[in-house]
């Protein structure tokens, strides 16, 4: 078998092609989520904690400042070192937020998956079977 015909079956396998579905599709929920947090989370934060908070922006200057820059991306810009926490802030709740929807997503679909295998409630004993059954019971204990 040659290794382009390995590499063909390897290519289309079932597994495979999940695999790379499984991908594509996580890279655009991946999108959903991000503009879920930037676009609808975060400005609800800012209203909450008062207006104006943007986490992107908050940083500490280490190191000397000369010039006395204010902005982050003038400081960047001027090669000062700077302790940009608000990045990770962002990216952190970025984070929960993914990590909570996909836990409610997994739940959910362990919840249909669990109804759907299920196994359906056994039909009601018919009268004359449970009728002979209790014939049969009594007729044991007198025996």
């Amino acid at each position: 078998m040659s290794i382009i015909q390995e590499f063909k079956e390897f290519a289309v396998k079932g597994n495979m092609m999940d695999l790379a579905i499984g991908v594509i599709i996580g890279g655009a929920f991946g999108k959903i989520v991000d503009s879920l947090v930037k676009d609808i989370i975060m400005p609800l934060i800012s209203v909450i904690t008062g207006g104006g908070v943007d986490f992107s922006q908050k940083f500490i200057v280490l190191g000397a400042n000369p010039a006395n820059l204010q902005s982050l991306d003038a400081l960047q810009k001027a090669g000062i070192n700077v302790l940009t926490y608000g990045n990770f802030l962002t990216i952190l709740i970025n984070f929960i937020i993914l990590a909570w929807v996909v836990f409610l997503m997994v739940k959910l679909l362990n919840r249909l998956r669990r109804d759907k295998n299920e196994p359906e409630a056994p039909a009601a004993t018919p009268e004359d079977i449970q009728l002979l059954r209790e014939i049969r019971d009594e007729l044991k204990k007198q025996a």
